[in-house]
């Protein structure tokens, strides 16, 4: 095939990335159409890229060397980078390939000045917008300039900081090619950028545009504060006018120069309100044409918009998709289940199908649209007061919603406010048989699931699955279950309302729900202590474990002394809590019993940090503290007036936490059990898929929904593109920060406290466990990479049932995500930490190591000098 070195950019579409670039295509494809205006030029391709890497033979050696470097090692990034851009930058650039370029300079005007810019083939994609990463070069004049320019672009796409953009994006550099745009130059009197949504809130239907004088360089580079406009509805909502004092003009002999701008028009608009909408409009028009909200650098030439580039923003939070055009309101799930990582699309469609709500994915997350019972007062008042118990930043997200009038329409209730049409279930007892009972109904379903399941293969399987998730809804939604978790969070609440009341004391039921009977997350955590107590005693299989790489781990363990007792602990232990995780509502994320060693982190430490019987020493002094808790309160009220009926009324009330609240973990281990065996009969037949040749790893699987992945078992066949495209899409889903609330227009509603006493520079938080606590802060985001000692204060994203294992060494824990009965915050509460939760950004405003001190029963932190 013959080599195409250049293109011109009428020649080019969205369709030609491979050949002129992300930038190259894009430009190109607004060239052609109609009312929208881009400088004339050409492309040169990524055929001319290849031959000069050809040339340059020396360039593969550096490529292996890079390929094999830590991505960590910024020094041996930077050094290989910079051989690398010097060797193209060196190169001869052959004879045809400078001939074809500067015929194409001929056809545009050789001695025209122009933009020569790089456009490389992963740039400006819909995943990841590579904005910044190689460089661009303004006003150059000569085909001779030109070509040196066209060099240094193709090396820019070795330069450190695009090197290290890929490597965290996970692209192969081999993978990348470049291309060159070569545009006449314009002669703006202003330019800037236009953002069709709202970069900062997400708001699809508000556009900012940012306006300078001159080149848009004085932006980019931050030399100027630009002005700010925000545009919805066709009219200007919003401007903000800077002081513009530099400006950055072209030369007349080529290159660019800053100038400072006339006193008497620092402060002029740089467009005006007529400019601003009508330039709205036009990116309007491209941000339909490429499908998604753009940003768009432009130029105003004698009143007309030229635009030098369109690109996706990549930051926004994708909406979840509506049948209608009413207006929604979501609520994310991920905040509420403990867990805000992208999930892949295996995991969302089995939680969505197992779920008893209505639930709408986006950006790998999922989401509960709230709209229907925010638009009732009575579904108002009551969807407000429940969340508002458990995480105050939705509520207060929600209200900011809701106060603005005309978003949520308002609909009569349903039925009369505070009748239910079924009629008010009759309280339960308080009697542990209830909960012995529920337990054991628990057992007996997943004992059926784990039996029925075994014999049945291919489609037959799928078919089963789905029974098996009516029944799994069946067992959420079982009256008796919800009665027992909602009388221990009742009376969690009562106590916590009526002691403030009575004794003017806070957070008293923290105390008095210490080693609550029945937990199974927190007797998880403990039973991690009695393994400890197996392995401590023999010196050579502590130093193995240390040196722990594998899975293969307990196969090696009998060859050590206590060995062999060492892996039947672990194994009764993985027996029990084998199918939990980090992540665990994530069908796909690897369970315990699939990778133990996960858990030799945490063994090590407690083997560490503990006596032997620390486990029950632990629970003990819990208990212990809760009873003398409980004599104290109620020796407090009966000197109260009317002390007697208070104390007989808290008695009954303790008595009740102490019976139901344990059990409020119990349903997530029942989820979790059930859905470990899901996947166990799922991974079987992604096997199967495998040794066919239809699927090339087991985990491919992880990327089609359940009904894609039954018709892959069912025709074996799979559409190789379609994973792909779905692993490229998680990818970019993880560099995403979900939202707490969010709305069909796209924006993010950031809830805030609204609290004043709290000292100045404290991180504000939800109080959820009772104490104040001062150590040094563990910034940790993977579980199994914790190193804690006594006295640590644990810092994370948050905390689902996996990490209670951690719990036992810890001095306190602040979290980014949670809200007063989240995992969490239950088992902080059972182990007597002080606690605070929903600290936003914690882990980026907390360092690693640095002191803090942990308000448990105020809800702040400070960071400490």
């Amino acid at each position: 095939m013959t080599e195409q070195y250049v293109m011109d950019l009428q020649e080019v579409d969205e369709s030609r990335t491979a050949v002129v670039g992300g930038k190259g295509a894009h430009l190109g494809a607004l060239s052609r159409m109609d009312g929208i205006s881009v400088p004339a030029g050409f492309c040169v391709t990524t055929d001319a890229f290849r031959r000069i890497m050809a040339e340059a033979p020396s360039i593969d050696g550096l490529l292996d060397q890079l390929s094999r470097s830590d991505p960590e090692d910024s020094e041996a990034v930077r050094t290989l980078s910079a051989e690398i851009r010097r060797t193209i930058e060196a190169a001869v650039v052959p004879d045809d390939l400078a001939q074809a370029v500067t015929r194409a300079l001929a056809r545009h005007g050789d001695q025209a000045a122009y933009a020569v810019r790089s456009s490389a083939t992963a740039e400006d994609l819909p995943t990841a917008s590579f904005a910044g990463q190689q460089d661009t070069y303004l006003n150059v004049v000569g085909p001779a300039a030109v070509l040196r320019h066209v060099s240094r672009c193709w090396a820019s796409l070795f330069t450190e900081r695009a090197v290290t953009y890929r490597r965290r994006g996970g692209i192969d550099d081999r993978t990348v090619h470049m291309a060159v745009v070569v545009q006449r130059m314009v002669a703006p009197h202003a330019s800037g950028i236009l953002f069709t949504a709202d970069p900062v809130t997400g708001d699809r239907k508000v556009a900012t545009v940012d306006a300078g004088f001159g080149l848009g360089e004085a932006l980019v580079s931050g030399m100027v504060n630009p002005d700010v406009f925000k545009v919805r509805g066709g009219e200007v909502v919003s401007r903000a006018i800077a002081a513009k004092q530099r400006a950055v003009h072209a030369l007349p002999t080529g290159g660019t120069r800053e100038v400072a701008v006339d006193a008497q028009h620092q402060e002029q608009p740089a467009l005006t309100d007529e400019q601003v909408v009508r330039l709205v409009q036009v990116g309007r028009r491209i941000e339909a044409h490429f499908g998604r909200p753009q940003d768009i650098e432009w130029c105003l030439v004698d009143d007309g918009f030229q635009i030098v580039q369109s690109r996706p923003i990549t930051t926004l939070f994708p909406i979840p998709r509506a049948d209608d055009q009413e207006n929604h309101v979501y609520v994310s799930v991920g905040h509420q289940q403990m867990m805000t990582d992208a999930m892949k699309p295996l995991g969302l469609s089995v939680w969505q199908l197992t779920a008893m709500v209505p639930m709408h994915e986006a950006g790998g997350r999922l989401f509960v649209d709230v709209t229907r019972r925010l638009a009732s007062p009575a579904g108002r008042a009551g969807l407000l007061d429940v969340i508002g118990k458990g995480d105050p930043l939705v509520r207060d997200a929600l209200e900011t919603v809701l106060d603005r009038g005309d978003f949520v329409p308002s609909l009569p209730d349903a039925a009369p406010a505070g009748a239910p049409a079924d009629g008010a279930a009759a309280p339960i007892p308080t009697d542990a048989a209830i909960v012995t009972e529920l337990v054991e109904r628990s057992r007996a379903s997943v004992a059926a699931l784990e039996r029925d399941i075994r014999a049945k293969t291919g489609p037959a399987l799928f078919d089963f699955l789905l029974e098996a998730f009516e029944e799994h809804k069946r067992v959420l939604s079982d009256p008796l279950s919800i009665q027992a978790i909602m009388a221990g969070m009742e009376a969690t609440w009562w106590l916590g309302d009526k002691l403030q009341e009575w004794l003017g004391e806070r957070n008293a039921v923290d105390t008095l729900t210490l080693s609550a009977p029945g937990n199974i997350t927190s007797e998880m955590g403990l039973a991690l202590l009695d393994v400890a107590d197996v392995i401590r005693p023999h010196a050579e299989l502590v130093a193995f474990l240390e040196g722990v790489e594998d899975e293969d781990f307990l196969d090696e363990l009998a060859k050590f002394p206590g060995g062999s007792e060492a892996r039947e602990a672990i194994e009764a232990y993985l027996d029990r809590y084998g199918m939990r995780c980090v992540g665990e509502i994530d069908i796909t994320r690897p369970r315990w019993r699939e990778r133990p060693s996960t858990l030799v982190p945490a063994i090590l430490d407690n083997v560490r940090n503990f006596e032997p019987g620390a486990a029950a020493r632990h629970f003990e002094q819990g208990r212990r503290k809760a009873k003398e808790k409980e004599q104290d309160v109620l020796s407090r009220l009966r000197a109260l007036p009317d002390g007697d009926r208070k104390a007989d009324e808290t008695q009954r009330m303790i008595d009740r936490v102490r019976t139901f609240i344990g059990y409020r973990e119990y349903p997530k281990y029942g989820i979790v059990s059930r859905s470990f065996v899901y996947k166990q009969a799922l991974m079987r037949e992604a096997g199967r898929l495998v040794r066919s040749g239809v699927l090339a790893d087991e985990e491919d699987v992880f990327y089609l929904t359940f009904r894609e992945l039954h018709e892959v078992v069912r025709w074996n066949r799979v559409d190789d593109r379609l994973l792909q495209q779905r692993k490229d899409a998680y990818r970019s889903y993880q560099a995403l920060t979900p939202p707490r609330v969010l709305t069909s227009d796209g924006e993010a509603v950031t809830g805030t406290y609204r609290r004043e006493d709290v000292p100045a520079g404290a991180l504000i938080g939800l109080p959820v466990s009772t104490g104040t606590v001062e150590g040094r802060a563990r910034v940790v985001l993977d579980m199994a990479q914790a190193d804690l000692a006594p006295g640590d204060i644990l810092v994370t994203a948050f905390t689902d049932p996996s990490w209670s294992p951690l719990f036992v060494g810890i001095a306190g824990l602040v979290t980014e995500v949670g809200g007063l009965m989240t995992h969490g915050a239950v088992i902080a509460r059972e182990y007597g930490l002080p606690a605070v939760v929903g600290v936003e950004r914690a882990t980026r405003l907390i360092r690693d190591g640095q002191r803090i001190r942990v308000h448990g029963t105020d809800g702040y932190v400070e960071i400490l000098p």
